[in-house]
């Protein structure tokens, strides 16, 4: 696992500066502790920090070709990498190293652009080619590995593992995207493909950007999408059967390593299915680390250490105190744009205590999404099947207004179970599919973000609505039905935005590299292809993987309530944590951005520490927002904290 960057000159072959190439590369350094590279021609400079764990002899970076027409920097691991040489050798290609680095290289010799279609992994690369001028821009199908890219105002590309290094170039442009700070306070991220910053995007999953000096810059061409090809099976039990066989060839592949493995276990359902998957392949004892928290509303360690002792794993557990509020200013270093994912936390602390033992460590990622354990899943699809018995009954337009009105009307209760909430029922009978799901995931809604906006902000947002991000994949999606539909949402921004870059940050902090084999596309795409039926069952979600599973895991285990990988934020915010959440988001950091109407700031604070409403999620928001203006932009004047006006995406 590494860390890469480069710079290309967009206008021609000007030299490229090499304090400004090892400034970049250095800003990674926490990816790549072991190495680091770089290679400067006219126009083109890359970059490579290097985190060996496969090929630790000869697998430095920038890498070439025997003629060294051809260089690549390269984040990730490909999987098959030994099968593609064999299969190249037999085209006469000639290998150097026994590096996966090098394959990509001879795979672009012999496939060109096409070469991305063979590689079973988690990646993202910069290759240059000298005889084509191109350079190629390649992220994986699910975006588990990150890439940056943005335009200088110098004429130059840049590109990075992550946004730091492209701020690290003074010639970036920090001018905040108005439609970003609306999408981040409606998702709790920003989804791919903006940034926080105008002028800096990101490389969607399942996308390739090829790039030419003196040409315009293109728009990235989509290479793999989740299929959701429906597929049968002769039995239940037979898919189920699959499904395992499946799921422990992608935890195989994801063992070959020259360097210490382990797991994280959390207790739930698709950590512990792997760790078992891995007892089963291992010779040894599996290295498994857990986090564990005072609150036992949050807490799981119980049903880890049941898992670990089941299969005489090496277990560790840490315990995650008050004191990780101090993580906050670290966090927002780590992330370079605003995330407002407060199991940050603990992920950043379980990561920490896997690398004391581990190199490599496998998780359970990907899960929720492919075998619909969401609960919102269930309350979504229950939400659907009555709009459509209503649907022609009720025209859009009346249904709209009729509960529109009931919701409007109704009291909030927010100390409620889900089910009893009405007005959270009637809000979401007045709005289309996609609006219901919208509003079922968003940390702020839209009449909570109008009131937090500015009237500045608002103005430079021109109507827009980060449901437009929902939108614009829901026109895209494959999917067949109302389940599969909010997978596939799912799947295009929840997962790579916050699940994802999550992972990836929190693991990168300590040079520890994490695989998901509930990620490998082969498996997603055959998930994808299983009825809604087998996902989620008489309200049961992953109903086909928990019973596949009852032989391997106890059903206090498979069938007790998800609690998820979250921390007790509301009361923290309310206990110890209340006076530093005040002093922070009164500072004049919030207030002089202009971008906050600091009224409604102080009510939310208000409202929240006298228990009246849960704010939890929206003040960690605005916390995190805040740390991201003192800690990214530290010496930004409020000039250069103003938004710039808003541009759609194509």
């Amino acid at each position: 696992m590494c860390g890469i960057v480069g710079i290309f000159d967009l206008q021609g072959q000007r030299d490229i500066d090499a304090l400004l190439l090892l400034r970049m590369n250095h800003s990674l350094r926490h990816r790549g502790p072991d190495e680091d590279g770089l290679h400067r021609e006219p126009g083109l400079g890359l970059g490579h920090r290097r985190l060996s764990v496969i090929d630790l002899a000869s697998g430095q970076q920038p890498l070439f070709n025997a003629d060294r027409s051809v260089a690549i920097v390269f984040n990730g691991e490909i999987y098959n990498y030994r099968l593609l040489m064999a299969e190249l050798r037999q085209f006469g290609h000639v290998f150097r190293t026994n590096s996966d680095t090098e394959v990509i290289v001879h795979a672009w010799e012999q496939w060109g652009e096409q070469c991305v279609q063979r590689l079973r992994g988690m990646f993202a690369f910069a290759l240059w080619d000298r005889r084509r001028h191109q350079l190629f821009l390649a992220r994986d199908r699910l975006g588990v590995k990150p890439l940056y890219y943005g335009q200088a105002s110098d004429g130059t590309l840049l590109f990075g593992s992550e946004l730091k290094a492209l701020l690290a170039h003074p010639a970036m442009p920090r001018t905040l995207d108005p439609l970003a700070v609306e999408d981040y306070f409606a998702y709790g991220y920003v989804p791919e493909p903006r940034s926080i910053f105008q002028h800096a995007l990101k490389l969607p999953p399942g996308h390739t950007l090829s790039i030419r000096a003196g040409q315009p810059l293109p728009a990235p061409r989509q290479y793999w999408d989740v299929p959701f090809t429906p597929h049968a099976h002769a039995s239940e039990a037979q898919a189920g059967d699959e499904l395992l066989a499946r799921l422990r060839e992608a935890v195989r592949i994801r063992m070959v390593a020259e360097v210490p493995l382990g797991a994280f276990l959390s207790g739930g359902v698709d950590s512990s299915a792997v760790v078992a998957m891995m007892a089963g392949a291992s010779a040894s004892a599996v290295n498994t680390c857990s986090i564990a928290f005072g609150d036992p509303a949050f807490d799981e360690t119980r049903h880890a250490e049941l898992v670990a002792r089941r299969y005489g794993t090496q277990h560790h557990t840490l315990q995650a105190g008050q004191d990780d509020f101090q993580l906050i200013d670290l966090l927002a270093n780590l992330y370079d744009e605003p995330f407002a994912d407060s199991s940050a936390m603990p992920t950043y602390r379980v990561c920490q205590l896997a690398r004391q033992r581990v190199t490599v460590a496998l998780s359970g990622d990907g899960g929720d999404e492919s075998l619909a354990g969401y609960r919102r899943y269930r309350l979504h699809t229950r939400e659907e099947k009555v709009r459509r018995v209503m649907d022609p009954l009720l025209p859009a337009s009346l249904r709209q207004s009729l509960f529109g009105t009931l919701g409007r009307l109704y009291p909030k209760a927010d100390w409620a179970p889900r089910f009893l909430r009405a007005k959270t029922t009637f809000e979401g009978l007045a709005r289309d599919t996609t609006d219901a799901y919208f509003h079922s995931v968003s940390i702020l809604g839209d009449a909570m973000r109008a009131r937090l906006f500015s009237s500045a902000l608002r103005h430079q947002l021109q109507g827009y609505r980060a449901v437009e991000v929902l939108r614009r994949h829901a026109a895209a999606s494959p999917a067949p039905d109302a389940l599969s539909q909010v997978q596939y949402l799912d799947l295009k921004t929840y997962l790579p935005g916050d699940i994802l870059t999550k992972v990836d940050r929190a693991s990168m902090a300590h040079a520890l590299e994490v695989r998901s084999p509930l990620l490998d596309h082969e498996l997603v795409a055959w998930m994808s292809g299983l009825p809604a039926h087998f996902k989620l069952h008489c309200g049961e979600g992953k109903y086909l993987f928990k019973k596949a599973l009852r032989p391997m895991l106890p059903d206090s285990l498979l069938y007790r309530q998800k609690m998820g990988f979250s921390v007790p934020l509301a009361s923290w915010l309310r206990g110890p944590l209340r006076q530093r959440l005040q002093d922070r988001l009164l500072s004049p950091t919030l207030a002089q951005c202009g971008l906050f109407e600091m009224d409604y700031v102080r009510h939310l604070i208000e409202q929240h520490a006298s228990s009246r409403r849960d704010y939890s999620a929206p003040l960690w928001s605005l916390l995190m927002f805040e740390a991201f203006l003192r800690q990214v932009l530290p010496a930004a004047a409020t000039p250069a904290i103003v938004v710039a006006p808003a541009m759609a995406l194509d």
